[in-house]
């Protein structure tokens, strides 16, 4: 083999960054031993691997080909690198990405799990929308994602970790939250505030009301569930949130679950990962906690 994993490395920074200079500045390289790198790679392999669009680097076809081989060796080089030098069989980082509802009430346990089994295992963490996750993981940020529902894309392998169930809610003082049972029309009539288009919960949302509800009254969107959790509790909205996030507020009286017999809103958590990555033990050891974690809770969350 003509290439080296130097070579490879510089690949992959310039595919991740769009960009020589800062690819260089990521692996502490001279800008001109970046390039010197990157066009020996191109000559060896005789193809292109990047063409320029303005001021960015995009992937030709052969750099979007070769690009998943690369991260696998680079993985597994630093699979051997850190597995001797540490001494553990299971080290460096992984890139987690999870959605907000994951990230803020399963994913902090999960790590503590992995921290307290697999120290020398770490574990960087970015807490987007559904939708930008998936993004992230088709785009090489992330290792592996917790998305909220389904994605539909061939090129994502998708496996279930648990299930949740949102709930609607008002504040202890609006009118609904004294009735035993809320109709479509009250729905209909109500004032809303709900997650931004993206995320998972309103995805969820919006499929199951869609063909019961013509045109509800959104009034605002907001991608953070404490501004929901605060508008509704103090104003008189509704909102549509993970029983997950609203539990001890329901329990506190702050907030009031309220009865829609029409609509069922059980939805999935899942893992995602790319099609194309060769076994990966640090991602399998994420999934494997996470369901040694899930044993023996309830199977609707």
């Amino acid at each position: 083999m003509r290439y080296s994993l130097k070579q490879l490395a510089v690949f992959d920074a310039v595919a991740d960054t769009g960009s020589v200079s800062q690819a260089a500045d990521k692996l502490s390289l001279t800008q001109s031993a970046t390039s010197m790198s990157l066009a020996q790679l191109e000559k060896m392999l005789g193809r292109p691997l990047f063409e320029r669009q303005g001021k960015q680097m995009a992937l030709t076809h052969w750099g979007v080909w070769l690009r998943p081989k690369a991260k696998r060796l680079l993985q597994d080089a630093q699979q051997i690198e850190m597995g001797f030098y540490e001494q553990h069989l299971l080290s460096g980082e992984l890139k987690l990405g999870a959605s907000q509802t994951p990230a803020e009430h399963l994913v902090p346990d999960l790590i503590s799990s992995i921290d307290n089994d697999f120290p020398e295992m770490r574990i960087s963490l970015g807490v987007k929308s559904t939708d930008s996750v998936i993004e992230g993981v088709l785009d090489y940020k992330y290792d592996l994602g917790i998305i909220e529902g389904r994605c539909d894309d061939n090129r994502i392998h998708q496996e279930i970790w648990c299930r949740d169930h949102l709930t609607v809610v008002a504040s202890a003082h609006h009118p609904f939250a004294r009735r035993e049972k809320v109709s479509l029309a009250q729905l209909e009539q109500a004032r809303w505030v709900l997650r931004e288009h993206g995320s998972g919960t309103r995805k969820i949302f919006d499929s199951s009301i869609h063909h019961l509800i013509g045109d509800l009254d959104v009034w605002r969107e907001y991608e953070h569930v404490p501004v929901l959790r605060s508008m509704v509790a103090n104003g008189q909205y509704l909102t549509c949130l993970p029983y997950l996030d609203v539990e001890r507020f329901i329990e506190a009286g702050e907030l009031v679950a309220l009865n829609v017999p029409e609509l069922e809103m059980e939805r999935t958590l899942s893992f995602i990962w790319r099609a194309d990555m060769a076994e990966n033990p640090l991602v399998e050891c994420v999934k494997r906690e996470g369901s040694r974690m899930m044993k023996g809770k309830p199977s609707v969350l």
